[in-house]
């Protein structure tokens, strides 16, 4: 008995133990997430210019409008900004010391003045849709809406307070990269370039030079993002507005904006449309469910027929409601959201109609195929020198170049 051993409880060293669990993992894979969310954004801003050709569209689409609109009033300029006006300039005046406002219109009370001023704002909205020295008619095109806004500025609506936040944000943004006189000069030059020595820079000149670029970029495609928040803050903030109210909940709003005085330009069409209450429910409920969705909708497929929507929504409002310039300032906004490759698709879908119509027919004595090829320009690489091409090109592959650029 004396001589039996107790057993002995195994040592706790001898027994294994599982890997101990690393408690940071989650946190640097959610530090990891972060950094490659920053970088993707560093790069976005960066890398290339984002929605050139959108850039352009709203040039074009508001220089044009606000051409239209100088033209439209030209009969009564001098009654809404001019000597003339029952809002003097020196009320104008009294009302800039209080909003901080201002306005080359009220530097001279000279009609001559006021006559040159309005001359240099049609002058100034015409380059600045065309596109000629883009960079300057920008600034130039936001002061003359600058200043014409705050002259008569109880005149205004929304759709000229959205021209003149546009109107703004163009400044930072490349708008005439695409479309423009100056894409067609920058094309003729860099044509001509090609044809002569390359020029060589010092290193200090090349620094200063991609730094300029990067620069125009980043603040390009930071206009462009404003561009796209502000038109969603419009939206999302019109829709939630419009919920609190009892008429657009019970789906008769439209109703009672069909029967205004004021927005009736032709009274028969809106008692027309006014007789068909269902319609007018529908039309409600559905402006305030795109309006409060259209934030939510941008990064997918599903934005394309909200925009067809919201387009049709416009016209109505123009044609109905008689606001011209704020249903075409809001179509001309919603183009940003629509990407490059759409806005090129559409010259080849064009050519495409024009050719199943026969508008575009091929020269006598020219085969069909070689009529819609498009001249080739030569590649510019330096350090090699071009040749000129064969005069004559196999019909085959002429005819297959044909069927690929339309």
């Amino acid at each position: 008995m004396g001589n039996e051993q107790i057993p002995q409880p195994p040592s706790v060293a001898a027994t294994p133990h599982p890997p101990p669990v690393q408690e940071t993992s989650i946190a640097d894979a959610a530090h990891r997430w972060l950094l490659d969310r920053i970088s993707a954004l560093w790069a976005l801003l960066t890398d290339r210019p984002i929605s050139l050709y959108a850039a352009s569209v709203l040039r074009i689409g508001y220089g044009l409008l606000y051409l239209v609109f100088l033209l439209r009033e030209f009969p009564h300029r001098d009654e809404i900004w001019g000597p003339g006006s029952p809002w003097t300039p020196a009320l104008a005046q009294q009302l800039f010391g209080q909003t901080g406002w201002n306005s080359i219109l009220i530097l001279s009370d000279s009609r001559a003045y006021f006559e040159l001023c309005y001359m240099a704002a049609l002058v100034t909205s015409t380059l600045f849709m065309l596109g000629w020295r883009t960079r300057a008619m920008s600034v130039l095109f936001a002061v003359v809406v600058t200043s014409f806004h705050a002259r008569s500025i109880f005149m205004t609506d929304g759709g000229d307070n959205l021209i003149l936040l546009m109107a703004l944000y163009l400044v930072l943004t490349a708008c005439g990269r695409r479309w423009s006189l100056d894409a067609r000069r920058n094309r003729l030059k860099t044509a001509r370039a090609c044809d002569g020595p390359k020029p060589v820079r010092s290193f200090s000149a090349q620094q200063l030079h991609d730094a300029r670029a990067t620069l125009t970029t980043v603040v390009h495609n930071c206009g462009i993002l404003v561009i796209a928040a502000q038109v969603c803050i419009l939206y999302g903030s019109a829709g939630l507005y419009k919920i609190q109210g009892p008429t657009w909940g019970g789906g008769t709003a439209l109703h009672y904006a069909l029967n205004l005085e004021l927005f009736q330009p032709w009274p028969a069409l809106s008692h027309l449309v006014d007789e068909y209450p269902m319609v007018i429910a529908i039309a409600s409920y559905l402006t305030v469910l795109l309006q409060v969705a259209f934030p939510f909708v941008l990064f997918g497929r599903l934005k394309y027929p909200v925009l067809t929507v919201l387009l049709g929504m416009h016209i109505g409002i123009a044609v109905l409601l008689g606001l011209p310039l704020f249903s075409g300032a809001m179509i001309v906004a919603d183009a940003v959201f629509l990407p490059d490759r759409f806005y090129t698709f559409l010259p080849r879908l064009w050519r495409r109609a024009t050719q199943r119509t026969g508008m575009r027919r091929p020269a006598p004595g020219r085969a069909a195929g070689f009529g819609t090829v498009p001249p080739q320009g030569r590649s510019c690489v330096p350090g090699t020198k071009h040749r000129a091409a064969p005069a004559q090109k196999d019909t085959t592959l002429a005819t297959g170049l044909a069927s690929e650029q339309s």
